[in-house]
């Protein structure tokens, strides 16, 4: 989710600054310069530096914006981006190299190779909710594949937008990294300018404007959208560890995470006991006072707040629903006796507020899931080894975690990405590389000898034996 409107027309200077921006760049890119083995790895190792010598500033701007507790920044934000650079250092050299592919016999002699190639100039517009790792990660596969980028941090999160203006220039090739920051007209001036890339992470409807403005360009895109990520519990799941890991996921930094759990869909045997636990394990997290404890997260801003708030207005709420403007806080809270029209059910929440609807089946919890857009992830909690095949099965997800929440965004050997209205594309480890990367196809053949069969005149016979190669 992110608060870019794109409604506002650029101001002329927003559109020369853009203008004058992504020029130079191009310029550098076309010497050659990002594509060297040895270039890439010395800006990998310089953010290496930048994140490791910086982290107490880094920490420091996420406290400021979000509330985020040390742990929670550190782990989801800095340590992420230092693993990811790691794995990207250590293999890059191997990621780089053509791969031989096999060569059809209509085009013996002959070997086939993919090339991966910078795509150029590159857009990367991170979000508020992680706005370090949003912004780091992409940057990190753009890095790796050889191009020049251009980073937007989001102006929501102001003090990680502004600590990343300050410091990236510092450390990193300012001819081939640029950062902008600003608000709606920076933004939109930047999408009118013709990108070889854009990585877009927020909400779908801006998801459609970006892909708007990258069709009038034919550029590529990835987007890393949102959505309702479902959490279906079935009545064979072990409650106390479903109730823990529920929970964690989605009062992680306040519930403002796009894989975040964002409503419950419980078998209606195990819904009351599933609730109790729930509620006990926000107790054994945050205290009997949540506000207080120092490992809850605040709300981004006092938009957002009092949109959450809302959404609370006649819930029948189990446990929490205290809001204090002042100071950004909703409390970790669980609603139950939630309907399928109800307003927290028809967008995504992003705050922390979990609404847990009765099912009577398995059945009836993928038929809800499939009622709705696809969403980012999916998260199954059962015992049942049919039960969670059944589900995998008869849904569709950027990505699932069984008996867990959001774990396989820290493995770096799947694609993190989503599926229609949750996105397209994916990134993390290799798959960052190969986003930033055009794949292009190279047959390499020897001078001689030609086959005769592919050259007229032709024949009947010729005929016979092309079907026979192919």
């Amino acid at each position: 989710m992110s608060e870019l409107h794109l409604v506002s027309t650029p101001s002329d200077d927003s559109e020369r600054r853009a203008s004058a921006l992504v020029s130079p760049l191009r310029a550098h890119f076309d010497t050659g310069a990002t594509k060297p083995l040895s270039w890439r790895l010395s800006q990998l190792d310089a953010l290496e530096h930048f994140i490791m010598e910086r982290e107490k500033d880094i920490l420091d701007a996420l406290h400021a914006d979000l509330g985020k507790p040390a742990t929670e920044a550190f782990t989801s934000e800095v340590g992420m981006a230092l693993s990811e650079l790691r794995l990207a250092r250590k293999k890059l050299a191997s990621w780089m190299k053509p791969e031989r592919v096999r060569t059809s016999r209509i085009a013996m002699p002959g070997r086939s190779y993919v090339y991966r190639e910078p795509y150029g100039v590159t857009l990367i517009i991170g979000a508020w909710n992680y706005p370090f790792h949003l912004v780091v990660l992409p940057l990190i596969g753009a890095l790796a594949a050889g191009n020049c980028a251009v980073l937007k941090p989001s102006e929501v999160s102001s003090n990680v937008s502004a600590l990343i203006a300050e410091w990236i220039p510092r450390y990193l090739d300012r001819k081939a990294v640029q950062v902008v920051e600003g608000g709606v007209p920076e933004t939109t001036a930047l999408l009118r300018q013709k990108w070889d890339h854009i990585f877009y992470t927020g909400n779908g409807r801006v998801g459609r404007i970006v892909m708007e403005a990258a069709a009038k360009h034919l550029t590529p895109v990835t987007l890393e959208l949102g959505g309702k990520s479902p959490c279906i519990v079935d009545e064979s799941a072990d409650l106390n560890a479903a109730a823990k890991r529920i929970v964690y996921g989605k009062f992680f930094n306040a519930g403002q995470t796009c894989v975040a759990p964002d409503y419950v869909l419980v078998h209606d045997h195990v819904h009351d006991a599933l609730i109790n636990r729930m509620s006990s394990a926000i107790r054994e997290f945050y205290g009997d006072d949540p506000k207080k404890s120092p490992d809850f997260a605040r709300i981004i801003n006092e938009r957002h707040h009092v949109r959450l708030a809302r959404l609370l207005d006649g819930a029948d709420v189990v446990t929490g629903g205290e809001a204090d403007v002042s100071d950004r806080y909703i409390a970790p809270t669980i609603l139950k006796n939630v309907r399928e029209e109800d307003a927290v059910m028809q967008e995504e929440i992003f705050g922390p507020i979990l609404p847990v609807i009765s099912v009577p089946s398995v059945d009836s919890a993928t038929a809800f899931v499939n009622r709705h857009a696809k969403p980012l992830a999916l998260y199954v909690f059962a015992r049942d080894e049919d039960a969670q095949d059944q589900i995998l099965a008869k849904t569709s997800a950027g990505g699932t975690t069984l008996n867990h929440v959001w774990l396989h965004l820290g493995v770096p050997t799947l694609p993190f990405g989503g599926v229609g209205e949750s996105g397209m594309g994916a990134y993390h480890g290799r798959h960052s590389f190969e986003t930033f990367s055009h794949r292009r196809s190279v047959l390499k053949k020897p001078r001689l000898p030609d086959p005769p069969l592919l050259f007229p005149p032709y024949s009947a016979r010729k005929l016979r034996w092309i079907k026979r190669l192919l």
